[in-house]
């Protein structure tokens, strides 16, 4: 990568060097237009994402600058957030709550969580259904009745799901080996 990419060391938090090395060539791999940056489309040709129906969102939140693309730097930093070595579980939680976040203002509106549920759901249910959904998770969740779920709120219920183990919660239950390329 040249210089403008240069990866300071706070962004490899959890990964070592060798595989920051591989998640370099895996990033050159997914470039296919030599640009340093990873457009949603070149995102999307990694194989274990190509399914994922919220994967453009994932690279929204990924892209710390807006650009559109990912750089290395992003990229990485993305990453880190699914890898085993990284158990900052706030910084976990905090990539969730974004993901429904759409406008960044700290809140999860109504419209929010109908688009992203929508996103995953796609076609399986109408519309009509979905917004029941959305406007019965947002009256069990919001504590403080403002019509949104606040970041508190979220953690709240995020990190009691039922169905994983005593010893785990969404976020542990939410990560990756890095590839080998």
């Amino acid at each position: 990568m040249g210089a403008k990419n240069s990866l300071p060391m706070e962004a490899v938090d959890g990964f070592t060097a060798e595989e920051v090395s591989r998640l370099e060539k895996r990033f050159r791999k997914l470039d296919k237009d030599q640009s340093e940056t990873l457009s949603v489309e070149e995102f999307l040709a990694m194989p274990e994402l190509k399914e994922n129906p919220i994967v453009q969102r994932v690279v929204q939140v990924f892209d710390a600058d807006h650009s559109g693309e990912l750089d290395f730097k992003e990229f990485v930093r993305g990453l880190a957030m699914f890898t085993m070595k990284n158990v900052d579980r706030e910084k976990k939680l905090k990539f969730l709550f974004n993901i429904y976040d759409m406008d960044s203002d700290g809140l999860i509106s109504n419209t929010e969580l109908f688009t992203v549920l929508k996103m995953m759901v796609g076609s399986n249910l109408k519309d009509t259904q979905l917004q029941q959904i959305v406007d019965k998770t947002i009256v069990d969740l919001d504590k403080d009745q403002d019509g949104m779920i606040n970041y508190q709120e979220f953690c709240d219920i995020v990190g009691k799901s039922p169905s994983l183990d005593d010893d785990e919660d969404v976020t542990t239950a939410l990560t990756i080996e890095v590839p080998k390329v």
